[in-house]
């Protein structure tokens, strides 16, 4: 599998965010506070530090869950919320990166557990070991893109995080622990024995973290680095400076200067992550910042560093006159699509950023999201707008009839097919119940069968009413279908007055088994005869046994096999690659059933969607494959 993080380290140093609990504390969270728990009473504070560290350009943040484990929650009741804290705290995380439209990693932050283990202490290693199974499966099942264990004290409670992680998820892995003035761990470990230690476990990244300011933690590394023999990545977060008490405040006197000169001596060291610990603010964030991107002659674009090949725009401008691309190889090609979703935010980086990577990896459309679950999102249509003429990537705008009338409804396709936005899946869409406006009044004034007879009437050169539009549109339209809802009987009657209507493909709900499409479609031909068109079927990889249930029981729309959920779980921590293979397993059979598939991959893991693809082929002559 490939991990965006490990291919990030390999172009050089990454930069991570600063403290979060001492800004909680800057903004008015008090320290007696348990502060995992904003994440459910003060959810938008939590947002706005990771906003803030983004932009000022941290390229990878950690969730706001260092000390959501059992143990340390008990403390303040809430010691049955575990699951609910940490994937709280992922989704917030995922928040700020999907309003900043930054293609930022994602590290669930995992802390030590607050006791001391046996023989010294009473806890036996056993019991910390499933304390942090329970954190960092819920942290798997938010969405995070790779796990930091960090302040560790005990190089043997260390060692059990690592193994929890181990058992239930294949993501990177970067182990840091926290060093005494002396250079040694509260344990009397120094830092040769702690590489020596952490490397035979098989982690990704080693580092300190936390300790008592930036110039010990530069004695630590060098320690470190002539021990690392196994050249693994190393990282350096140190506190910002040792704390003062001044009144009823707790100072830290390290600036973001003091930081900048760090990170310089750091990187010469060979350091490959930095970031902060306690006391650090985003100005720190924001001063390490420009001496990496002096140092490797990038620039900083709406708060991230951004490798200048990115940067370029193609000349390429996607207007088609006549038949679209998708149109005319639906039925001759095997179509490979894959959905993004729109950020919530002003940035469009982050999905323009995914879209060249699938580009670049021979995918030849892209599916627009329309504001799924009815959560607010940038405009459907301003996206693949962007995406066309920006990375030269051809889409499919979902279009729902959930926000528009009839009027403001023709009005967009007309202003999509001037843009050159000329693919359609006509959608009802999710009501405004299940998102964040659930007071937001729907219009509804047709559903996706009224606008399908839109398109078609757009197409013969008409509007709704029958009046002019001055030519002919060159719309493709695509309806969707969900051949594993229970009631059968309706969803056939949909599709046939859809097919009826005038549709031009049928893009399925997410299969995971093709028996589920193959009997759909028979009960459709024995009642309505062929579908006279083709079908993309829908692939969702999936991620672990958590997510997989998760999907099952709380998405609309996607309901699993009972085959599928005992794979996901027998698979434990290899859940990513088993989803992979379960998708690849289903494309493969499906390449003389249907017309092409679209992927969507969860928490915007795009690479996930390459890896389902690799070496599909890309061509279906009189149905055959090659």
């Amino acid at each position: 599998m490939a991990h965006p993080f490990l291919e990030r380290l390999q172009r050089g140093p990454l930069l991570a965010d600063g403290a979060m609990g001492t800004q909680l504390y800057e903004r008015g969270v008090r320290p007696e506070q348990c502060f995992e728990a904003i994440n459910l009473r003060a959810p938008d504070l939590v947002v706005a530090i990771h906003r803030d560290y983004i932009l000022a350009g941290a390229e990878l943040i950690e969730t706001n869950s260092f000390g959501a484990n059992r143990m340390k929650l008990e403390s303040h009741g809430l010691g049955e919320r575990v699951r609910e804290v940490n994937r709280r705290a992922v989704r917030l995380a995922r928040e700020a990166r999907e309003i900043t439209g930054i293609p930022v990693l994602i590290a669930g932050a995992v802390g030590p557990s607050g006791r001391i283990l046996a023989p010294i202490g009473t806890v036996a290693p056993e019991t910390i070991r499933d304390v942090f199974r329970e954190q960092i499966e819920a942290l798997l099942e938010g969405g995070v893109d790779l796990l930091i264990f960090e302040t560790f004290s005990q190089l043997e409670e260390l060692r059990q995080a690592i193994l929890a992680a181990r058992e239930v998820s294949d993501l990177p892995l970067v182990a840091q622990m926290t060093f005494a003035a002396d250079g040694r761990t509260m344990a009397g470990h120094t830092p040769d024995v702690v590489v020596q230690s952490l490397a035979e476990l098989g982690v990704d990244a080693i580092g300190v973290n936390c300790s008592v300011g930036p110039r010990p933690t530069l004695a630590v590394l060098r320690d470190m680095v002539a021990a690392n023999t196994g050249n693994i990545p190393l990282s350096a977060m140190p506190n910002a400076g040792w704390p003062t008490v001044l009144g009823d405040r707790v100072i830290f006197g390290s600036s973001p200067e003091y930081f900048a000169d760090f990170a310089q001596e750091a990187l010469e060291l060979g350091v490959r992550i930095l970031g902060g610990c306690c006391g650090t603010t985003p100005n720190h964030i924001a001063a390490m910042r420009r001496v990496l991107d002096t140092r490797r002659g990038t620039s900083v674009s709406s708060g991230a560093a951004i490798r200048v090949e990115e940067r370029v725009r193609p000349v390429t401008v996607l207007a088609p006159e006549g038949p679209t691309r998708l149109k005319q190889k639906l039925g001759r090609e095997f179509i490979i699509s894959v959905e993004i979703d729109p950020p919530k935010g002003l940035n469009p980086q982050k999905a323009i950023h995914g879209a060249r990577m699938l580009r670049q990896s021979g995918v030849e459309f892209i599916n627009v999201a329309d504001s799924p679950m009815a959560r607010v999102r940038l405009s459907a249509l301003g996206l693949c707008y962007l995406l066309q003429h920006e990375v030269g990537i051809e889409t499919i705008l979902h279009l729902t009839t959930r926000d528009r009338n009839l009027m403001g409804l023709q009005s967009d396709l007309l202003g999509a097919h001037a843009l050159g936005v000329r693919n359609i899946l006509a959608l009802t869409g999710d009501p405004p119940t299940l998102g964040d406006y659930p007071h937001a009044t729907p219009v509804f004034d047709v559903d996706s069968i009224g606008l399908v007879r839109i398109l078609t009437n757009f197409n013969n050169g008409m509007d709704a009413g029958g009046a002019s539009i001055g030519q002919q549109a060159s719309f493709t339209i695509g309806v969707a279908c969900d051949p594993t809802r229970p009631d059968l009987e309706r969803e056939l009657e949909r599709l046939h007055a859809k097919l009826a209507a005038g549709a031009h493909f049928i893009m399925t709900q997410p299969v995971f088994d093709l028996d589920t499409w193959l009997t759909f479609m028979r009960k459709y031909e024995e009642r309505y005869g062929p579908l006279g068109v083709p079908v993309l079927l829908g692939i969702l990889p999936l991620q672990s046994y958590r997510h997989a249930v998760f999907l099952h029981n709380e998405v609309p729309g996607i309901t699993l096999t009972e085959e599928a959920l005992d794979r996901m779980r027998r698979a434990g921590a290899n859940g990513r690659a088993e989803g992979v293979a379960m998708a690849r397993e289903l494309v493969a059979r499906a390449l003389e059933v249907v017309e092409g598939i679209y992927i969507m991959p969860s928490f915007g893991r795009y690479e996930v969607a390459v890896e389902v693809v690799e070496g599909l082929p890309r061509k279906r002559i009189r149905g055959v494959t090659s």
